[in-house]
């Protein structure tokens, strides 16, 4: 047990500032605080002690250096039980501080702001983190807080305690400090990172804030928690069970795919983080009715996606089948109301949510994996047709939303499309022939093929050989999107050319594993 005479109290955050007073003045703790703290604490009507006649010396460099005073330090990081940290302390007539209370300036909001260069720079807590890292260190001797959130475990303390802190609180409360230095640093450093265009740096720092522990993992007996690298995430759940792990691996599967489409256009359903049909049908409830036809029976208990706001005719729809999720860029309140009635279904707003700069990080065996996203918007430049039979703008245009599909399909993938909608769709395979017998099948299960409609396929990379193409083309496909790259490209487009296919090679290839 540490007995609590004097505490430091300095705090960019001012929340619940008077109870927490009211509780150290009755326990009868001296108060020094500095700059803007001591004037609301004083403005509150309790007595405390400013800093710069604490140390005798004046802030300087416009508050640039104010805390960063060996009487500070000293009275901090002292070991109560050091013979000689003692001397020390008399010997300079430093005095000892048991509890130190601080909370940075908010850099992350700075950031969120989009403040110029030098306002970033001046936002930068030097004094706050020193003097947090100091306490948490001394944890033996010193109680540190900083977090508002924290005031009423402390005041707990003090109750139950009788002025008095445990050492496993302050151990606790050492372990979040660390923490929260950390996690500030890495902003920091991330800035400076993105600021200089430094995608991987010697040094990569990871942080993030801790959204909710999940039940479990993908499987009962792993543990599961979803972290966010802002304060929160971007999404909103408007009703429904809580998510899973496997939720939110399908919902940003979904997402992805669903921010890829044009604005307020389209519809996307996920099944174990793979779409099983896609459609930018202008129209909201066809769009729906479309990618649901591509394979509906994978599409039982999977994900809907739709990258506009969701109205009542589309509710009703959607209430017939059993999702386990639905994503939505709105809803009205109508819309909603007929969903919520289905109360395990989950409701996601992604409204606030972009997918610019992403980075894609795999982790195992104590490593990481670090990538760019995938994510940039096609356009005719990326491709070329290299076939006699050239395709018209709006076979193009069904190619190029094909291809799109594509690279969110985990490999080896084949996207067999028609009227910008999917209509069979090969994942997952070892063989790219295999996927193309997946995708045909699927075609030829749930495609009710009408007489003069045109089937367009695309590939995520080459066909290696003519076989897989072949296959396509003799299903009824008569354009087909992949990339180049292939020693046997010239075959390829040799067999489109005797087979009046039109092919289309993109100069970038876009592989998912």
């Amino acid at each position: 047990m540490k007995k609590i005479k004097t505490a430091l109290i300095s705090v960019h955050d001012k929340k619940n500032l008077r109870l927490l007073l009211k509780n150290l003045s009755k326990h009868k703790i001296q108060i020094i605080s500095s700059g803007g703290t001591f004037k609301k604490l004083k403005k509150l009507g309790y007595k405390c002690l400013e800093i710069s006649k604490y140390t005798g010396s004046k802030e300087i460099l416009n508050g640039r250096v104010k805390t960063l005073h060996p009487k500070i330090h000293a009275g901090i990081l002292s070991i109560r039980k050091n013979k000689s940290h003692i001397r020390d302390l008399k010997k300079n007539n430093f005095g000892e501080i048991d509890l130190v209370i601080v909370n940075f300036y908010p850099f992350e909001k700075t950031l969120e702001a989009k403040n110029s260069h030098k306002n970033i720079i001046e936002n930068i807590d030097i004094g706050g983190p020193t003097m947090v890292r100091a306490a948490a260190k001394n944890f033996n001797d010193v109680c540190v807080i900083t977090n508002p959130k924290q005031y009423g475990s402390l005041i707990e303390e003090l109750n139950s305690n009788n002025s008095k802190t445990t050492l496993e609180f302050r151990q606790k409360m050492s372990e979040v400090a660390f923490a929260e230095t950390a996690y500030y640093d890495g902003l920091i450093a991330n800035y400076f990172n993105s600021k200089s265009k430094t995608l991987f740096p010697e040094k990569k720092i990871f942080f993030g804030n801790l959204i909710e522990n999940l039940r479990y993992g993908e499987n009962p007996h792993q543990g599961a928690a979803i972290y966010s690298l802002k304060q929160k995430l971007n999404i909103k759940q408007l009703s429904g069970k809580k998510l899973s792990y496997n939720n939110y691996n399908d919902i940003f599967s979904a997402l992805l795919i669903s921010k890829s489409l044009p604005r307020n256009i389209g519809t996307a359903i996920i099944k174990h983080a793979n779409p099983c049909g896609v459609s930018i049908n202008k129209n909201n409830l066809k769009s729906f009715k479309q990618a649901l036809a591509c394979d509906p029976i994978s599409a039982f208990g999977g994900i809907v996606a739709c990258n506009f706001k969701i109205k009542k005719n589309l509710a009703l729809e959607l209430k017939k089948i059993y999702f386990e999720v639905i994503i939505c860029n709105g809803i009205e309140n109508s819309a909603l109301k007929i969903l919520k009635k289905k109360k395990n279904l989950r409701i996601i707003d992604s409204n606030k949510l972009n997918n610019n700069n992403l980075n894609i990080i795999s982790s195992q065996f104590n490593s990481l994996l670090i990538q760019t996203s995938d994510t940039f918007s096609f356009s005719k430049s990326n491709f070329k047709i290299v076939s006699k039979i050239k395709p018209n703008f709006k076979t193009l245009k069904n190619l190029i939303f094909a291809f799109n599909v594509c690279r969110f399909v985990k490999s080896n993938a084949i996207v067999i499309a028609n009227k910008d909608s999917t209509i069979g769709i090969g994942s997952g395979q070892p063989s790219r022939l295999d996927s193309c017998e997946i995708a045909i099948s699927k075609m030829n299960k749930f495609y009710k093929e009408k007489q003069g409609d045109e089937i367009i396929a695309a590939s995520d990379a080459f066909f290696p050989f003519v076989d897989g193409i072949e296959k396509l083309v003799q299903s009824g496909v008569s354009a087909i999107i992949q990339p180049s790259g292939s020693i046997r490209d010239k075959e390829i487009i040799k067999f489109a050319n005797r087979s009046n296919t039109a092919l289309v090679f993109s100069k970038t290839r876009h592989f998912k594993h």
